[in-house]
């Protein structure tokens, strides 16, 4: 597959990602079944193309990913815009915070050629000069045929996300009145920020993040208070083991670990029970939950 896959990335653009109704992405994803195993494109398919760009998330759909995890920074005006970091330095030829650029300022940058450097089996030329999406525009380019999951990143550092997270999603038709459940996903490290976002809308699946130091563990107690506004837990995938995917699956939290590239490491997990993954690589992890039954009892 790697060998083969610039040249499917290459024609991919060739033929137009727009136009064609029998692209992957143009097919109706909003009935994912959300107690079967889902496949997150973690930053779209950046294992193969510029993360948290749109070349990036067309690459993670056209594999197979269930959804798009989009991390979420505010520029100086106000707009919600697709970046990992809260520096643009890593992944653009800019330097600086993300919130020290208006958007149009943003967009300036080349959010593509750092890839090809980096990466060089999988460059390809469209990359090239690539800028840094909006939340609005990617919206715009995938609307309702793709699922979205989305992170608040530094929330406290960008007072106000949430309430415009929400207003852009529900002008959208994402969430409220008509909308389905599932269609988008918010996860956040930050309890406070995914409170807020379920006090709003309590119909929003919610994802609690989790950085263990160590060997995770949990209690009744902390599984008791996860329940009060989220829908499950996302901790860091070498961290967890089968007795604590038991637990959790059990308490009838969903459990998407970040970010597995192994294909080894997939079959497992899939085999311990969890419900989803983050992965830079979606045709493996697509191939993997084919081949590995999940779990569905746990009672």
């Amino acid at each position: 597959m790697k060998k083969i896959l610039p040249a499917i990335i290459f024609l991919f653009f060739i033929f137009g990602v727009y136009a064609t109704m029998d692209s992957p992405w143009m097919e109706n994803r909003a009935e994912v079944d959300m107690n079967s195993f889902i496949v997150i494109g973690h930053r779209g398919a950046s294992g193969y193309a510029p993360e948290h760009t749109i070349p990036s998330y067309e690459l993670a759909l056209k594999l197979g990913a269930d959804y798009l995890e989009i991390d979420l920074q505010m520029t100086k005006d106000g707009k919600l815009v697709a970046m990992h970091d809260d520096l643009v330095d890593r992944t653009t030829d800019g330097e600086g915070k993300v919130s020290s650029y208006t958007l149009a300022e943003l967009q300036k940058l080349d959010a593509g050629s750092w890839f090809n450097k980096e990466h060089k089996k999988f460059a390809e030329s469209v990359y090239e000069n690539l800028k840094v999406p909006s939340l609005e525009e990617i919206i715009d380019t995938f609307g309702e045929t793709a699922n979205y999951y989305i992170e608040t990143k530094n929330p406290d550092k960008y007072p106000g996300v949430e309430k415009e997270l929400l207003k852009i999603l529900n002008d959208n038709g994402l969430i409220g009145s008509g909308a389905i459940k599932g269609r988008v996903m918010i996860q956040s490290f930050s309890e406070k920020s995914l409170r807020k976002i379920h006090a709003s809308n309590p119909d929003i699946p919610l994802i609690q993040l989790i950085k263990y130091q160590g060997r995770a563990k949990v209690s009744n107690s902390q599984i008791k208070k996860w329940k009060e506004y989220a829908s499950g837990i996302g901790p860091n995938y070498r961290m967890i083991d089968k007795n604590y995917i038991h637990t959790i699956r059990k308490a009838g939290l969903w459990i998407h670990p970040y970010t597995i590239d192994n294909q080894e490491d997939m079959k497992k997990l899939i085999g311990y029970g969890i419900t989803g993954a983050f992965t830079d690589l979606a045709d493996r992890l697509v191939q993997a939950s084919k081949e590995v039954p999940t779990p569905t009892n746990y009672e």
